[in-house]
């Protein structure tokens, strides 16, 4: 339902944000083209990393350098080639990456359409441990584990639990009614992308109702909660900081 004239879903806090569709303005981002790019988390909104949705029109390209700046993606729709350094790979929907800091990488030959969520983060070593490497997958490989013992919230772990790792990429999904199973508070920085489904999260003291294509920042020690609304499974993708030291 498109909201009424100078209304919007969209709510901008100190310390979270929701931001829904109906707000997207497009971005010219420095190594990707030919698409509807739109930067969705920053710095500017306070963040420490960036949020980013591309949408591929007619030879749309991404071609990003090797920098200090990592990567983690999800092909929500479509697909296209994936070359992370010397490794390219057929990505359809369902697939995920990781490109490491240091390492250039691309997306060519996407189909018209395709949907893709990037989440860059400056990388930060951790000394004594071994960088990470490049990571391509499939989330329908992967099994969905009941969350703190729920089968009807689960949780499906992307990326590699492991202290080379300074950033997570999960897959939550509620059948209709479930919820976490209590208000989180703790000190990893959030980036939520709705995949599908709806439901009211909590963030501090506002709640907000959420539908596929919505997306949320959560500072540090900001307070949530969620429950699945409707008549679907709800899904959402979630990124967060993991695996440093508090000081």
């Amino acid at each position: 339902m498109k909201p009424h004239l100078g209304q919007t879903r969209t709510h901008i806090g100190v310390r979270h944000a929701l931001i829904a569709p109906d707000g997207h303005v497009k971005s010219n981002v420095p190594g990707i083209t030919g698409t509807a790019t739109i930067v969705l988390i920053s710095e500017a909104l306070g963040a420490k990393f960036a949020q980013v949705l591309v949408t591929f029109e007619k030879d749309g390209r991404v071609e990003l350098p090797a920098n200090d700046v990592e990567t983690a993606g999800y092909f929500e729709t479509g697909g296209g080639w994936l070359v992370i350094g010397r490794e390219k790979q057929r990505c359809l929907a369902g697939s995920f990456f990781f490109a490491p800091a240091g390492q250039s990488w691309s997306i060519t030959s996407a189909l018209l359409g395709t949907r893709v969520t990037l989440f860059h983060k400056k990388y930060a070593p951790l000394a004594g441990v071994p960088a990470p490497k490049g990571v391509i997958g499939s989330a329908a490989a992967i099994k969905g584990e009941p969350y703190l013992g729920d089968p009807k919230a689960t949780l499906k772990v992307l990326l590699p639990d492991n202290p080379s790792f300074d950033l997570a990429l999960n897959i939550f999904t509620y059948q209709p009614k479930a919820t976490l199973p209590f208000v989180a508070t703790h000190s990893m920085e959030q980036g939520l992308l709705m995949l599908s489904g709806e439901g009211i999260y909590q963030l501090e003291n506002d709640r907000h109702a959420v539908q596929k294509g919505d997306v949320i920042w959560m500072a540090p020690y900001c307070p949530q909660w969620f429950i699945a609304k409707g008549k679907v499974a709800a899904s959402y993708l979630r990124y967060q900081s993991v695996n440093r030291a508090a000081l």
